[in-house]
């Protein structure tokens, strides 16, 4: 049930993740991390979180479009839940045969064989049956051992105590009645725009329903005159429900743009809604906001009456491309 899924995601940071070959992983300040969907959550969430690396994330086949000398000096990082995932093999095979040094995290599947294979530095995560996008503790862990970010691993233990998921139960359950025949769209600070992705993906994959994203302050150049409602635009308009994840340390300009926007959007009948990104660190923070969209997903979920755990529609395009 998704409900336990949810409730025992703290249990996720007890998890203490062993490096094999280890012998073989450099020191690093640069990083490519390759994965799709879930398996790059994580990944986007600690590059907005870590000003000590460089973290370039890469959604594809191949080798990202960088020059030689930033992937001479990358580690590369595949990352896959299944260990099965297309493109992720693709680029993992393309970065080792053109020697870069490259590590795997999976929980198993073909990209843990390649990894033994080759010898290469791999964790293994655990493989409880759950949807990558519900195992962002698993692979945030693991990405911080294997690029050697102890003081992370140490942050992110503390959440075992302070992450209760019941606390935000039923806010997420309100929640979900008034995104009743809305379509959420999610807006944060370009610094939490990792956290506004990740409440889109738990919209689509849980809920199953469009939901979208974007970031200040460069909506506020674009996106918003979107939304500058006439009579003949107001029925594609009125379609939108906007939750604006305000965060107290945001830049102050951020935050008036956010207060200055939603003005804008109210005063044009628009339905918003604020939600706090705040917790007693900045990963409480983080995690806190997620578990709220896991359970504002779950219970919209079960107003539209679809599945929230399994992804058929994206078994059905992998049948389709074999």
């Amino acid at each position: 049930m998704i409900e336990d899924v949810i409730n025992k995601f703290p249990e996720q940071f007890t998890y203490e993740p062993e490096i094999h070959n280890g012998e073989h992983l450099p020191k690093a300040h640069a990083y490519i991390v390759a994965g799709m969907g879930g398996s790059a959550l994580a990944a986007e969430l600690l590059r907005a979180r870590d000003s000590e690396r460089e973290i370039l994330i890469h959604r594809g086949y191949g080798l990202p479009r960088v020059s030689e000398s930033v992937l001479k000096r990358s580690v590369f990082i595949a990352i896959s839940y299944s260990g099965n995932t297309e493109e992720t093999l693709d680029a993992f095979i393309k970065a080792h045969a053109q020697g870069m040094s490259v590590a795997v995290i999976a929980s198993g599947g073909k990209l843990i064989e390649l990894a033994q294979e080759h010898e290469v530095p791999y964790i293994q995560i655990p493989n409880t049956g759950i949807q990558p996008r519900h195992a962002n503790g698993f692979v945030l862990k693991a990405l911080m051992k294997l690029m050697g970010d102890e003081d992370g691993l140490t942050d992110v233990g503390t959440l075992i105590a302070l992450l209760d998921p019941s606390r935000y139960q039923e806010e997420g359950k309100a929640l979900a009645v008034k995104l009743k025949g809305k379509v959420p769209v999610i807006y944060a600070s370009a610094e939490n725009g990792a956290i506004a992705y990740n409440w889109k993906i738990k919209f689509n994959e849980s809920a199953k329903i469009p939901a979208f994203h974007n970031v200040f302050s460069e909506l506020n150049h674009n996106e918003m005159t979107g939304f500058d409602i006439i009579d003949s635009t107001k029925p594609l308009s009125n379609v939108f429900h906007f939750i604006f994840l305000t965060d107290e340390n945001d830049h102050p300009r951020i935050v008036k743009r956010m207060e200055l926007t939603k003005q804008l959007y109210t005063d044009r009948g628009l339905s918003v809604e604020a939600v706090k990104v705040e917790g007693e660190s900045a990963w409480h923070g983080v995690f806190a906001s997620l578990v709220l969209a896991d359970w504002t997903a779950y219970y919209c979920a079960l107003q539209y009456g679809t599945e929230p755990e399994q992804v058929p529609m994206v078994e059905e395009f992998k049948k389709m491309m074999e």
